[in-house]
């Protein structure tokens, strides 16, 4: 009676334990971040989109270029908003606070940089 004992108690351990191993935690769940940008054309949206594609955690990237705003969908258990705004700003554009890198600026085709008066459609 005693090793029935055992055996159900340590039965109910396992199935317990393997409902809860599976339970996702509460960091698991994507986090959506809007950030302004310095970007101006669709050259622009497709550069931003494109290289935070490559960020690590980062699920999906849609800039709207009327309002300069990025929305991005991430994992926050590998990437943060800094990370995402340190990303924009290496690709040569100002992510709110964060002005753009130099070298990451000097790369854009001309139509992509702030006062250039092409026409942008």
């Amino acid at each position: 009676m005693l090793r029935n004992l055992f055996l159900t108690a340590l039965t109910s351990l396992i199935i317990l334990g393997n409902s809860f191993a599976g339970a996702p935690t509460r960091d698991d769940k994507d986090k959506e971040v809007k950030i302004k940008t310095s970007a101006i054309c669709g050259m622009c949206k497709a550069r931003i989109e494109r290289n935070l594609a490559f960020e690590k955690g980062v699920k999906e990237a849609d800039l709207d270029v009327k309002s300069k705003v990025v929305t991005i969908k991430y994992n926050p258990a590998k990437t943060d908003v800094a990370k995402l705004k340190a990303n924009i700003s290496k690709t040569g554009y100002d992510a709110e606070e964060v002005v753009a890198d130099p070298v990451g600026y000097n790369k854009l085709p001309s139509c992509c940089k702030k006062g250039s008066d092409m026409d942008h459609q």
